[in-house]
């Protein structure tokens, strides 16, 4: 028997896990989420109506990307996690980035430009719809409420330019490290690597406006992305390829140069965020074990921030500190002299205060839901 992962080929967070079982030789069969079985066996055991959701062979319901991994890694003895203190913190830093910090992005160049990407979202969203006859007004549906959903994460008329000059810049920085490395930490992939795919893949790598821009100007981050998608290395322009991640907890100059580019929008928006939620969290009783909703904030859930003089308004989601209290409890789980190198990395990133930002209550993972502890 085979693991059955519930997925669409479009969605985000579904090529984070795909990705995952590809690289680590998991055999797996793939099934949309409108087939039947997903509403009838899956859903009421996942508990929400998202993808990706994995059913093990042995017929347990695993939702959510990060959740998946886990289980896999937790019972194979974490192949993924780096063993050194900086480069757990890098590849945790990258699965959060991938999973919170690319959003805007990823959502403006797919619904920002219908003449190069509708034919082609019609066909996927279309196709992932269940044979019913209302077919077509489901798929509209849907397109115009993930439509809606690039203003959720802060993409305005205002803000578009900004945006697209950001990503830009993420961009050929991390394709100065792909053109060294055929892998953020080396010669294999580490949890990092899956958390970045998820925006770069079925969204920036894959609908024809940013896919035409990575190709054309970011060819080594392209075969990054197609790399993450096959079951071997696939590394051959890398002439002295290794076989692990770097010795001595290296971590390159060229991805310290791309989290400093992450960092002029992810620690603003973490912190905004942070205080949002915070500020609901000091004023509503939660109690230990509910669940944490999607978004959660003051004024309408929202974090307010400014990056280069412009002003963003984005949902704050409480799953963004799920993703950063992993990379928090790795950092408090070195030695002392350990977490000094890890500090002099993040400061000569900008991205020191991230070990700071807190919400007033932890998240944890249980019967397939964030909730409260």
């Amino acid at each position: 028997m085979t693991h059955s992962l519930y997925a669409i080929p479009h969605s985000l967070y579904s090529g984070r896990a795909r990705s995952y079982l590809i690289k680590n030789g998991i055999p797996f069969q793939e099934f949309s989420c409108g087939h039947e079985s997903f509403k009838a066996e899956i859903l009421p055991e996942a508990k929400l109506n998202t993808i990706p959701a994995l059913r093990t062979t042995e017929g347990q319901v695993i939702r959510d990307g990060a959740a998946i991994i886990e289980y896999f890694e937790a019972a194979n003895g974490r192949p993924c996690r780096p063993n050194t203190p900086k480069q757990q913190i890098v590849s945790g830093l990258f699965d959060l980035i991938g999973a919170e910090g690319l959003l805007r992005p990823a959502m403006h160049y797919r619904w920002n430009f219908p003449e190069e990407n509708l034919s082609f979202l019609h066909y996927h969203f279309f196709h992932s719809q269940r044979e019913h006859p209302e077919r077509e007004a489901k798929t509209q549906y849907m397109m115009d409420k993930m439509r809606h959903a690039a203003m959720v994460f802060g993409v305005t008329d205002k803000s578009q330019a900004l945006v697209e000059t950001l990503y830009m810049e993420f961009l050929l920085a991390l394709d100065k490290h792909f053109e060294q490395y055929p892998y953020l930490l080396g010669w294999k992939p580490c949890i990092g690597d899956f958390g970045l795919l998820a925006p770069l893949f079925a969204h920036l790598g894959r609908d024809p406006k940013p896919l035409q821009i990575m190709q054309q100007q970011a060819v080594h981050v392209y075969r990054w992305v197609e790399r993450m998608n096959r079951s071997y290395q696939d590394a051959p322009e890398h002439y002295a390829v290794g076989s692990g991640f770097l010795a001595d907890d290296q971590i390159p100059e060229t991805l310290l140069a791309v989290l400093r580019v992450a960092g002029e929008d992810l620690l603003p928006e973490t912190s905004a965020a942070a205080a949002s939620i915070n500020a609901v969290l000091a004023t509503n009783s939660v109690a230990s074990g509910d669940r944490a909703s999607r978004y959660l904030g003051q004024s309408d859930g929202k974090a307010i921030f400014t990056v280069r003089g412009q002003r963003f308004e984005s949902g704050a989601q409480p799953y963004r500190f799920f993703q950063l209290q992993l990379v928090q409890d790795a950092y408090q789980a070195c030695a002392e002299n350990e977490r000094s190198d890890i500090d002099a990395m993040l400061e000569s990133c900008g991205l020191q205060g991230l070990l700071d930002i807190k919400l007033e209550r932890r998240l944890e993972q249980r019967d397939n839901l964030e909730v409260w502890v």
